[in-house]
């Protein structure tokens, strides 16, 4: 154990943020995700929800400033489907880390799939909130 760290951050999730670089995706997968099966690395958070993961894991992970897609979330496949409650929850925690607002870009749930294989890693939890994944685009962190 280490002070100041969450315990919902594991040795393998916290070795994999500090091995990812600049521009390196992570995948925050919900429990019905296939995350094996489209993962070049995967880290195992079972029985751990994305309200507690997330602001862990953003207390470390600095977002990125450069690019315009900077967290994207999987698009509800029915168009007349609301806007899944968790999202709001995602801006929120992002806010919080970030001090400025960080949009969620919305992506068709095949292009996110595809998306999720060339990212760094992904992360498979047991949120089960509907469309709970979400990507998150690695920045920088700046001299002091």
């Amino acid at each position: 154990m280490l002070k100041h760290v969450h315990p919902a951050i594991s040795p393998d999730l916290m070795a994999v943020m500090m091995q990812m670089g600049h521009g390196d995706e992570l995948v925050l997968a919900d429990a019905n995700f296939p995350a094996d099966a489209n993962a070049q690395r995967i880290v195992r958070a079972d029985g751990i929800d994305l309200e507690t993961l997330l602001p862990a894991i953003l207390k470390f992970l600095p977002i990125d400033t450069f690019v315009s897609e900077q967290a994207m979330v999987m698009e509800p496949v029915d168009p007349k489907a609301p806007e899944p409650a968790i999202w709001a929850t995602f801006r929120k925690d992002l806010q919080a880390a970030e001090g400025r607002e960080v949009s969620l870009t919305k992506i068709e749930r095949f292009e996110f799939y595809d998306r999720t294989r060339a990212a760094y890693a992904i992360v498979a939890t047991g949120s089960r909130a509907f469309y709970s994944n979400i990507i998150l685009k690695k920045g920088v962190v700046a001299p002091e």
